[in-house]
C-alpha cells in the first residue's frame, strides 16, 4: 500500500499537462498517481499515455466535471492518504509534502493547503473576494475556522474521503470536501502554500456560476439529514 495517492483530474490541459506530470513525479516519486481524463477534446489523453510512468494509472471517461472525475479516480486509490492535484501550474506539487507531514503528525486529520496563511500577492482581487465569501459561508454554516475552503490542495486519509457522501459533478466538489468533514466533526488543519493563478486565456475554468453552485451545495449539506 503506498502512503499517498495523487488524484489528477484533466480536461483539455495539453498546454501544461506534461510539465505537471513531470513535477508531480519528481516531487512525489513513491506516490501512486491516478490521472483521470474527463473527456478531453485536445491532445491531453495522448500526452498522458506518452508521459505516464509504468506504475501510474490513467483513466478516461465522458466529460462530467471535476467532481465526477475525482469520484471516479477515488475508486482506484490504494494509498493511505489522498490528495488532489490540478493539471495546471497554479500549485507547486513539492508543497504536498508539507501537507502529508502535517497529516502524519496528527493522526486522523484532514489537511488543506491555504493560500492565505502567508502573503500571496498573485491572487486576483475578484477571486480573493469570492473565496473569502465562500469560506465565510462554510464557516458560519458548519462552525469552521477555515481560511481557504476552495483550495485545490486538500489531503485526506483515504478512508475518511471515501466515507463522505460525495455527489458533485463540477467545482461544487470543493464545497462538499470542506462542508462534509466539518458537518461530521472531522479535524481540518491548514498549512501555508504558494499560488500562481493562470488567466482565463491560459485555461482557467472556475467562474461565478460555480460559486453559486457551491453556495447551494453548502445549504443542501447543512439542511439535509445524513
Amino acid at each position: 500500500m503506498p502512503l499517498l495517492t495523487v488524484l489528477v483530474p484533466i480536461y483539455n490541459e495539453e498546454r501544461t499537462l506534461a510539465e505537471v506530470m513531470h513535477e508531480v513525479s519528481a516531487a512525489l516519486p513513491e506516490s501512486e498517481i491516478v490521472y483521470i481524463d474527463d473527456g478531453s477534446k485536445d491532445g491531453s489523453l495522448h500526452i498522458l499515455q506518452r508521459e505516464k510512468r509504468p506504475q501510474d494509472i490513467v483513466l478516461t471517461k465522458e466529460n462530467g466535471g471535476k467532481g465526477s472525475a475525482i469520484r471516479e479516480g477515488l475508486k482506484h486509490a490504494t494509498g493511505q492518504y489522498c490528495v488532489i492535484q490540478d493539471a495546471d501550474l497554479e500549485y507547486d506539487p513539492k508543497e504536498i509534502l508539507t501537507l502529508l507531514k502535517e497529516a502524519e503528525s496528527h493522526a486522523g486529520s484532514i489537511v488543506f493547503g491555504s493560500r492565505f496563511l502567508s502573503s500571496n500577492p498573485n491572487i486576483y482581487s475578484l477571486y480573493l473576494l469570492g473565496n473569502k465569501t465562500l469560506t465565510w459561508i462554510i464557516n458560519v454554516l458548519f462552525g469552521g475556522h477555515l481560511t481557504d475552503s476552495y483550495t485545490c490542495y486538500k489531503l485526506f486519509p483515504t478512508d475518511i474521503l471515501r466515507s463522505l457522501p460525495l455527489t458533485a459533478r463540477g467545482f461544487e466538489l470543493e464545497a462538499e470536501l470542506a462542508a462534509y468533514p466539518l458537518k461530521f466533526g472531522h479535524d481540518i488543519r491548514e498549512c501555508a502554500i504558494s499560488y500562481k493563478p493562470r488567466t482565463f486565456e491560459e485555461g482557467k475554468k472556475i467562474n461565478g456560476k460555480d460559486a453559486v453552485k457551491g453556495i447551494l451545495t453548502m445549504l443542501r449539506i447543512k439542511f439535509t439529514k445524513s
